[in-house]
């Protein structure tokens, strides 16, 4: 039995038959050729006569092409409920969301990590079938939930949100409306569909408003944006601040630029001065989008100003903020949408905690509403911002733990010279462990935005006379 998603999704397709889809290297679909794929791929999952204990829990772990979203609608047209992997996992993360989330199969189109699935099977294109394997919990999922994502939280392995249908589409309108998306735009997105900024502002949405997606891989240096920007002619770019900053590192001009009504940026406010360049150098307004893995899309500025803040609302979302922090002083913000995803599936009660009597979720952020416009002051949760995606510096200090002869770490946020900030770590081990070997463990269990950029083998982590780690004096060992 299908599920609201794709009765909504499978309906936009068949409105928008004749109209261009996705875009990738390899060509162009049409909404009624996107259809195709998606039934033939459907019958080759081989979901149809489906036996498990309850509905089919389908991994996918890819790259951005066409292929991704064929694959995930083919598993929500089986009946199934697609769990969403960010593509640049690690065996640790890959192996932790098998285990803990009950997966029975995954799509993807790479290797995995051994011991966490059996032979592939090839399907279409690029992608393979893999059956799961190994002892795995199965938490029951909500008769509800349609979709899962996930987000670093704070239980040291990636947390798997459960999504109803009804809020999945609800970020999607939200954003529809709230932004005046519709056919006639062209959507460049450089950010992996598994993030929330293009799930919930590019592919979803796309998709729903009959609009023209195209996918782009590779880093986004500026000579590669442009070079996609001159191919596909977009209205709207989607992106992390570092796409905007390399932009801003070249002297040459972009009248490409010039045809792009929407820029999107997230994961990070775009720095004030970047945001005034962009838009003095080539005509380009860049606006912060401000959402929320738990919650979905929150906010959108449609005349985007640094002074302005994250913008307004967006459709279903309210905002509830200290009354004082209304004067422009910061404030705990906490957050009420029709987007919002119900439970942590793998961590029973941890979102649940965060939600008030009305049912409003603490976001960890500070800031204040002026004129009805969001502005951020700052975090008060743990969460370490890298370049747009969030890293839980409790999971990396555990895979730093699991080193020979490391007997403690501490991770933590630090400033590189030219003012970005980024992931430093020290490993307390004894002398002759180098840090280079330390990195090379890392990268085969976490993801490479999750590798301390900056890192130190020392002796003795500095700890004050009770214990506590004096993160001063390490910051210093790392920025020094």
């Amino acid at each position: 039995m299908t599920g609201l998603l794709w009765e909504r999704l499978r309906a936009a397709l068949a409105e928008h038959h004749d109209r261009p889809a996705l875009g990738d290297p390899e060509g162009t679909l049409r909404y009624g050729e996107l259809l195709s794929r998606v039934e033939k791929l459907r019958a080759g999952l081989g979901l149809d006569g489906w036996s498990g204990p309850d509905r089919a829990r389908v991994a996918l772990s890819a790259g951005n092409t066409a292929h991704y979203p064929v694959a995930l609608l083919a598993v929500l047209a089986a009946g199934a409920v697609p769990f969403l992997f960010d593509p640049q996992w690690g065996e640790t993360e890959i192996s932790a969301a098998v285990r803990s989330c009950g997966i029975d199969l995954l799509v993807h189109d790479r290797p995995l990590p051994v011991g966490s699935a059996g032979p592939a099977r090839a399907l279409n294109g690029p992608l393979f079938l893999s059956e799961a394997t190994g002892e795995r919990d199965r938490p029951e999922l909500l008769a509800t939930t349609e979709l899962c994502r996930y987000t670093t939280g704070s239980t040291g392995y990636p947390n798997c949100v459960e999504f109803a249908g009804t809020a999945v589409i609800g970020a999607a309108t939200g954003w529809i409306d709230g932004t005046g998306l519709g056919p006639e735009d062209r959507i460049l997105c450089f950010a992996g569909l598994a993030n929330g900024l293009a799930f919930n502002t590019s592919l979803v949405p796309g998709l729903l408003a009959g609009s023209l997606l195209h996918l782009a891989g590779g880093l986004p240096s500026a000579g590669h944006v442009l070079r996609y920007v001159r191919q596909t002619g977009p209205t709207r770019l989607t992106g992390f601040p570092a796409l905007y900053a390399s932009l801003l590192r070249r002297t040459a001009p972009a009248p490409e630029l010039a045809g792009i009504r929407v820029a999107i940026s997230s994961g990070a406010p775009l720095p004030p001065d970047d945001a005034r360049a962009l838009r003095e150098r080539y005509g380009l307004a860049v606006a912060n989008y401000y959402g929320i893995a738990e919650t979905g899309p929150l906010t959108f500025d449609r005349e985007p100003d640094p002074a302005r803040g994250l913008g307004a609302p967006l459709p279903g979302v309210r905002f509830r903020i200290p009354d004082g922090a209304r004067a422009g002083e910061p404030g705990a913000i906490a957050v009420r949408s029709t987007s919002m995803g119900s439970r942590y599936l793998n961590a029973p009660g941890v979102l649940e905690r965060r939600l008030d009597e009305d049912g409003f979720y603490a976001t960890g952020d500070e800031g204040y509403l002026a004129a009805g416009l969001l502005h951020l002051a700052g975090r008060s949760g743990k969460l370490i911002n890298v370049g747009g995606r969030k890293v839980d510096p409790t999971e990396v200090a555990d895979v730093l733990r699991t080193v020979p002869g490391v007997t403690d770490a501490l991770v933590l946020e630090v400033t590189r010279s030219d003012g970005d900030k980024a992931l430093g770590a020290l490993v307390e081990a004894p002398a002759g462990l180098a840090a280079d070997a330390v990195r090379a463990h890392c990268r085969g269990l976490l993801a490479p935005y999750k590798v301390p950029e900056r890192l130190a083998v020392v002796d003795r982590i500095p700890a004050s006379s009770i214990g506590k780690p004096r993160l001063a004096a390490a910051r210093a060992l790392l920025e020094g």
